[in-house]
């Protein structure tokens, strides 16, 4: 049996160049996400990964207290495919190494960017649709996407994200996208200490409203 007091919050932000713009508003939003995972009762891991042509893991499996400032330096192209296929991979190998019940009950995906996919080589949308479905039947991970000036529910559900888990947030807001993801992991979090099934409760109106939808 899995750890039902534990999470691991995978997440990949884009880095490519377009994100200067909004660079200090992600790093605002992202403080606030991590805020509120520090609130939430219960074992929180973070894996952060940044992309742009490349792949970075800038730190894995970091208890949620001991996560640093976000320190975002944008440049490059947007290969969002091989890097949602690489992370996702990479963190299914880690966790099947790992005892049973040394594994988290909760693992969700998050996945931030503000451009199209323009540069991936290995890794194609059906191939990673594929992959995000397979780990949410199999394993129950969760899954999230934020999408800047661009139809992010048409987007997501290209990969496999279901439409209500998926928000178009536009470059002014990315505060508010990061913080309407930080509630509702929060939420899913409290959620699943009663219903340990529990799936992510899925984006408002509201917030959608505020992120600028």
């Amino acid at each position: 049996m899995t750890d039902p007091n534990r999470t691991h919050i995978y997440f990949l932000l884009d880095r490519s160049g377009s994100m200067e713009s909004i660079k200090a508003d992600t790093v605002g939003g992202f403080a606030a996400f991590i805020a509120e995972q520090r609130q939430t009762a219960g074992d929180c891991r973070v894996t952060l990964a940044q992309f742009d042509n490349g792949y970075e893991v800038v730190y894995r499996d970091r208890s949620v207290a001991d996560v640093p400032t976000l320190d975002l330096q944008p440049r490059g192209m947007t290969a969002l495919l091989d890097a949602t296929g690489r992370l996702i991979t990479d963190a299914g190998a880690a966790l099947s190494a790992l005892p049973e019940r040394q594994r988290p009950g909760t693992v969700v995906v998050a996945i931030m960017t503000d451009g199209q996919e323009n540069a991936s080589r290995e890794w194609t949308h059906a191939a990673v649709k594929a992959l995000i479905e397979q780990q949410e039947q199999t394993y129950n991970w969760q899954f999230l996407y934020m999408g800047a000036d661009q139809d992010a529910i048409e987007v997501g559900a290209s990969i496999g994200i279901a439409t209500h888990n998926a928000l178009t947030y536009s470059r002014a807001n990315a505060v508010e996208a990061l913080s309407a993801a930080g509630s509702m992991v929060g939420d899913l979090r409290r959620a699943r200490k009663a219903a340990p099934a529990a799936a992510l409760r899925g984006y408002t109106d509201q917030e959608r409203t505020a992120a600028g939808s």
